[in-house]
This record gives C-alpha cells, sequence and structure tokens, in this order.
C-alpha cells in the first residue's frame, strides 16, 4: 500500500516576514500608505523594484521605484534622519561613528531589531575591503528606527515601518538585491567644490569625485549604471 504525501504549501518571503509582531505591526499601520504612495507615481504595485539613496549632509533618505518593465526610476518617499553623527568622508575603521558612504545593496531584513526594525547595509563592500582598516573595519550598519545612532542611519519607529514594508513588498515579488547609494550630500557640481574646498586631501576629492560620477548618471538618466571597483578599491561606472 502506498500513501500520497501532500506538499506543504510554500510560504512567501511576505508572508514569512508578517510573522514577526513588528512586521504585522507595520503593515497594520503603513501598508496601505506604501501602495498609495506607489499608485501615486504610476507603479505597478504587483511588479516593480526599488532603490534607497541617501545624503548624509542634508539627512534625507530616498525612496525610488521603477516598474519592472522599465528603467527608469521615479521618486516615492523621502524621509529624514532622526539623528546625526560623523562627519563627511566614508567609514574607514571600527568605532570612528562614521555612516559609510558608497555603493552598497541591503544584505538582511532585521524584524527583532532593537530598534523596532532595521534593514543592514552591505558594508564593507568590496571598495571598502581594500580601503579600510584590514584588521578592523567595522561592520554592522543598518537602517533602523529610533533615534539613537553611532553610524547607522535612524528614521524613527514610524519611517522604518514604512521602509520596511516598501522592501518586503519589493523583495516579496522577486527583487533580489535593493541598491543603496550613500552620498556625502547631493553631489552637484556647486556642492562638489564646496566640498574639495571645505575637506582637504586628494585621496577624499579622489573618492568624492567617484561617487559623483555614479550621482550625475543617475541624476540625468534616473537609471542606474553598472559598478566596478578595480584593485585600488576604486569605483568605476558604465551604462548597463
Amino acid at each position: 500500500m502506498s500513501f500520497i504525501s501532500e506538499e506543504e504549501p510554500k510560504v512567501s518571503f511576505k508572508e514569512s516576514q508578517m510573522q514577526y509582531r513588528t512586521v504585522f505591526e507595520a503593515y497594520r499601520d503603513k501598508g496601505e500608505d506604501v501602495f498609495a504612495k506607489l499608485r501615486a507615481v504610476d507603479i505597478d504595485t504587483s511588479d516593480f523594484d526599488i532603490f534607497i539613496r541617501s545624503f548624509k549632509f542634508e539627512e534625507d533618505l530616498e525612496v525610488w521605484a521603477k516598474n519592472r518593465s522599465e528603467a527608469s526610476y521615479r521618486l516615492v518617499a523621502t524621509y529624514k534622519y532622526c539623528s546625526n553623527v560623523g562627519d563627511l568622508g566614508p567609514k574607514r575603521k571600527e568605532g570612528d561613528k562614521q555612516i559609510p558612504e558608497g555603493i552598497y545593496s541591503m544584505s538582511k531584513f532585521n524584524p527583532q531589531s532593537s530598534f523596532f526594525l532595521s534593514l543592514k547595509v552591505d558594508y564593507p563592500n568590496a571598495s571598502d575591503t581594500i580601503l579600510s582598516d584590514q584588521q578592523t573595519p567595522g561592520g554592522m550598519i543598518f537602517i533602523h528606527g529610533g533615534c539613537n545612532t553611532i553610524g547607522c542611519i535612524s528614521i524613527t519607529d514610524e519611517w522604518i515601518k514604512e521602509l520596511y514594508v516598501f522592501c518586503v513588498e519589493a523583495r516579496d515579488k522577486g527583487q533580489e538585491e535593493i541598491p543603496i547609494h550613500i552620498f556625502p550630500t547631493r553631489l552637484t557640481d556647486e556642492n562638489f567644490r564646496l566640498l574639495t574646498r571645505q575637506y582637504e586631501g586628494p585621496e577624499l576629492h579622489s573618492f568624492w569625485r567617484q561617487l559623483k560620477t555614479g550621482y550625475d548618471f543617475f541624476e540625468k538618466s534616473r537609471m542606474l549604471p553598472r559598478m566596478e571597483v578595480n584593485s585600488k578599491g576604486e569605483y568605476y561606472f558604465f551604462e548597463k
């Protein structure tokens, strides 16, 4: 006698996240707002990608989205930092209290964060691994709730709820990698000139000039460039 075994239904990423109280609360409080903001800029809520962009001087964190069938992104939401720390310039060592600068992606959803909810930034990236302290470059960089930080980006519990829902929805719809670009400031020509006057050092100026290339590409096209890092830790950007 044989028995037919029924496979257990697969649990989606969203369903697995919704098992946590914090994520359930985020959807309860912010779910409809997220869908409304996407629809307001003509984004198909069933098939989209997102991109996160942050500016340390302005203390702005932006959420951009695009329909999967399109190449260009549209601005959906902007959140203010709740607190800030460190100075303009990249993170190079554990304990330096610097928010990183560079081209990153999200590496982890954390529904059990000490800061209500958090999203991990994949610092150190390929460039940081070359340029940062080889023994203790640091890590554990998150975008999170609350208002305290020693090198992360805090945007309050209210706004991390909304951002977390954006990210869960994108991941659940199939986006494997969510890009996170962190800049010292909006790298307009004028701001770049001001940066290089206020902060000394050819290495720092070169680093910001590399980031400006990626910033300018997105500003002109609203598309993300392809990025590579060479053996010196320098960023290079190309049209996809």
